[in-house]
């Protein structure tokens, strides 16, 4: 028998101690090892090209931080009295499958209220022209497809932000006007921003009569403009689980061109500057996450 014991004791066998102190009044202070963790914004926001990338962290004055593994850029933006945290991550690779990786990560690291795709698409509608902006809670993927003897047979499905990332939307149209107008930044008058659905897949479109467009022209004739990374954001989104839970997602898309033959990167820093633009006028209606 042993009295008296302020340690510890081991009969035989092997014994591991991690974080521990032996002795009276013995004390262990632990170290956060991830800071990040313990981040928060009320904005995530993904971009897919560079140029996409740099005009979101210029108009919104975001900061790469430098103590991450991810290449996270931060603010604060003041915005109608308030002040937004962002956060934002570049995607590693175009399409849908590194976007739903960049959604996990601001979930994880970030866990904002609401992730917002931001950048660059092209307008398949006669009311969207090169330059405008589309700003969406309404996405229609068009890659589910059965190819048969017969032909190729697609079968869109449509998946919609929940409603109250919907009323924010709207209430940005009823204070702006619909469609809103904001001053182009290349000082030759307005760009227009149009709220509407967009379709979503992994084609890059350079055919305006391509059976794509047809096929979506007939889905809902109202479907303003297409990207290749929008499908990813809303399944990521439909399927997220666990303790931090993102709200809500907006798909903001500067139009660059007009998904034709004359397809080219001409206006692309523009149309990504815009819609960098608009997500800043945007973002007092969008909610803030949780303290």
């Amino acid at each position: 028998m042993m009295t008296g014991n302020s340690g510890v004791i081991n009969y035989g066998g092997s014994m591991k101690i991690r974080q521990s102190a032996v002795g009276d009044g013995a004390t262990v202070t632990v170290r956060e090892k991830n800071r990040t963790s313990a981040r928060r914004a009320d904005v995530g926001v993904i971009t897919i090209l560079g140029k996409e990338a740099g005009a979101v962290h210029e108009v919104l004055g975001l900061r790469q931080v430098s103590d991450s593994s991810l290449p996270f850029f931060e603010g604060t933006v003041a915005a109608q009295g308030t002040n937004h945290r962002i956060v934002a991550i570049r995607a590693l690779e175009q399409g849908q499958r590194s976007t739903v990786v960049a959604f996990e990560q601001l979930r994880r690291h970030y866990n904002p209220a609401i992730v917002v795709l931001a950048g660059i698409g092209g307008g398949i509608h006669r009311d969207v022209k090169v330059r405008d902006v589309v700003v969406t809670t309404r996405v229609i993927y068009y890659d589910l497809r059965k190819e048969t003897p017969h032909g190729r047979r697609r079968r869109g499905e449509e998946l919609k932000a929940p409603a109250a990332t919907g009323h924010a939307v709207n209430s940005f149209f009823t204070a702006h006007g619909e469609p809103a107008k904001f001053p182009s930044l290349d000082g030759s008058g307005h760009f227009q921003v149009l709220p509407g659905p967009i379709g979503s897949g992994d084609a890059v479109i350079a055919d305006a009569e391509s059976e794509i467009i047809r096929y979506l022209k007939a889905y809902n004739d109202k479907i303003l403009a297409v990207d290749m990374e929008a499908g990813g954001l809303t399944q990521a989104f439909h399927e997220q689980d666990g303790p931090q839970i993102v709200r809500g997602w907006v798909v903001v898309r500067g139009i660059s061109d007009d998904s034709s033959a004359g397809k080219n990167d001409d206006h692309q820093d523009l149309a990504a500057r815009h819609a960098a633009l608009t997500l800043r006028h945007l973002l007092p209606y969008l909610p803030a996450a949780s303290t």
